[in-house]
């Protein structure tokens, strides 16, 4: 029997084919993956897919990058999948010819009907028996496949070639699949992994395969456990606190290291609270959740994890300026080199030169000329010509972040045939002519660092560039965060239904007025549930409460309010 397993980046599906892989052998049957541990089998399908990955190909169009994953799977086919069929074993893929047809149709914009005699070709006749599709929230998706590059330490990996289109494309992807399953209902089953523990889902897909194996009727094509249910009554902006801890509280105990990392710079007491409980058992991921947080009980944490976790204290610091900021990257530079020295984006002070001349004194130039964005002193520029002398080409492009001066767009000219979407992100903020013809060249390959290099940017052609982006892919959104501009309100409201968790991310900074609520209380009312969604709102109410309760603080004679208090301080 030949299965294969279908779905998102990020869906789980390799998680679960080996964990059907490893059941079957334990019931008795004689297994292959043709994707074992992650990997594929064919070594030459590593290399294929290793050039259609490349983020410096970003030329490569969508024909000539489905007809290398052609090859790919055709490739695995031939050395893999069809001499374990004919041994008699089940052979199991994660990917298969139909996530061709997704990625370049749905994805991308082909016509499928234009694609299928290829992919019959490289079939050369045999498809699957049996396809699950493990379909979940593409937002979530994207939340799981960043928080597993954290935990295996690739959290400053580069995007692929499809991570640079946007988040827009899973969803298309997501969409084409769907339908693909809609059409073959006797091949194709849905697993949905959303809102249940892993053991379950393992179970029912063992179920149901060995029913398939076993010659017995599959009763219905979606798999679908009983999801967690919501809080009762319609969501409100005064209840998004309860709800939001609600809903984590409920993913905790089947996910309990996404939980954590859901709690990513989210202030106030019940933060603190699960955080003090996951301290010990999740030592790094807490201590990455205080990123930007300067209360009490946030530097209390640090100081508990900095001896066991010393680089994730280091990442958890974020743009924290303070002089208590300075004595603990001081401490964990030992320890935590080159996060203490990344982490001193925008900092002239004394104290952080001195802790870079004491980088670049133990070898650690790569790592100071990450920490330079923002810094335009004539120190910058020295340690920037040692980079360039020693080749380190993306590390000094990335120097230059938020710097709109001439001698920073020189060096950005001769740093483009270097790597051109280090000097992109380097853009930010920017709208030189340099940053605009860069955007123009980039924007059909690197959608999504274009759109964000606009944050801040109030210009036409940005806006121009917004509205067009926004129809593709959610970081069209992230560029207006905190933007309170009627077009940028416009943006928001337009894309309310297909990017809703950005939509309200991107409000965060702004005060709680009637506008902001209107448009919080519509999506939460639309999403009611989807935790993603919560989590930002619940981000964007906390931070606009704190800023009124810092208003009120500095005006004489005004007390901040006690609720205030409690969600900003443990």
């Amino acid at each position: 029997m030949f299965i294969d397993f279908e779905g998102i980046d990020g869906s789980g599906k390799t998680t679960l084919s080996n964990l059907l892989a490893a059941r079957l052998k334990r019931l008795g049957y004689k297994v292959a993956h043709a994707r074992e541990g992650g990997e594929l089998q064919s070594p030459t399908a590593r290399r294929i897919r290793e050039l259609t990955r490349d983020s410096r190909l970003l030329e490569m169009g969508p024909r000539a990058e489905f007809f290398l994953n052609l090859a790919r799977d055709a490739q695995q086919l031939e050395e893999i999948i069809a001499p374990s069929l004919k041994r008699g074993e089940v052979c199991i893929t994660d990917r298969y010819l139909y996530s061709q047809l997704a990625l370049t149709a749905g994805g991308r914009g082909l016509k499928e009907g234009a694609l299928l005699p290829a992919c019959e070709l490289a079939s050369q006749g045999l498809w699957p028996d049996l396809v699950i599709l493990v379909d979940v929230d593409p937002e979530l998706a994207r939340l799981r496949k960043r928080l597993g590059k954290v935990q295996s330490g690739r959290a400053n990996d580069t995007d692929s070639r499809k991570g640079l289109v946007g988040a827009g494309l899973a969803v298309r992807v997501r969409e084409a699949f769907l339908e693909q399953a809609r059409k073959d209902p006797a091949r194709w089953i849905i697993l949905e992994n959303n809102d249940q523990p892993l053991r379950v889902l393992e179970q029912r897909l063992v179920e149901a395969v060995v029913a398939r194996l076993e010659g017995r009727e599959q009763p219905v094509q979606r798999l679908v456990p009983a999801p967690a249910l919501p809080m009762p009554g319609a969501p409100s902006v005064d209840d998004v606190e309860q709800r939001f801890f609600h809903a984590l509280d409920s993913l905790e105990a089947r996910e309990p290291q996404l939980a954590v990392w859901l709690l990513n710079g989210i202030p106030g007491l019940p933060a603190h609270q699960r955080r003090l409980a996951y301290a010990e058992r999740l030592p790094g991921l807490v201590a990455r959740s205080l990123v930007g947080l300067d209360d009490d009980t946030a530097w209390t944490l640090r100081e508990v994890l900095a001896a066991s976790v010393p680089v994730d204290v280091a990442e958890g610091l974020g743009f924290v300026t303070s002089p208590r900021s300075h004595a603990l990257r001081q401490r964990l530079y030992a320890q935590a080199p080159a996060a203490v020295l990344e982490g001193l984006k925008r900092q002239d002070a004394p104290e952080a030169w001195a802790l870079r001349e004491r980088g670049m004194r133990d070898g650690h130039l790569g790592a100071v000329l990450l920490g330079l964005a923002g810094v335009d002193g004539e120190e910058s520029w020295v340690v920037r010509e040692a980079g360039m002398q020693r080749k380190l080409y993306s590390e000094v492009a990335r120097s230059l972040g938020g710097l709109a001066t001439e001698r920073a767009d020189a060096l950005r000219e001769v740093l483009l045939k270097h790597d051109r979407l280090a000097v992109l992100k380097s853009t930010t903020g920017l709208e030189t002519p340099l940053a605009l013809g860069l955007r123009e060249q980039l924007e059909k390959g690197a959608l999504k660092l274009v759109l964000r290099s606009l944050t801040g940017v109030d210009s036409p052609r940005a806006w121009e560039l917004r509205e067009r982006g926004a129809l593709q892919t959610k970081e069209a959104l992230d560029s207006v965060d905190g933007m309170d501009d009627p077009r940028a309100w416009k943006l928001r409201a337009s894309a309310a239904r297909r990017w809703p968790a950005t939509v309200v991310s991107s409000m965060r900074g702004l005060p709680l007025v009637a506008e902001t609520r209107a448009l919080l209380e519509r999506v939460i009312s639309e999403q009611d549930g989807k935790l993603p969604v919560l989590r930002n709102a619940y981000a964007v109410v906390a931070q606009a409460r704190a800023l009124e309760q810092a208003g009120r603080a500095a005006r004489p004679g005004v007390e901040p309010a006690a609720a205030d208090m409690g969600r900003q301080e443990a």
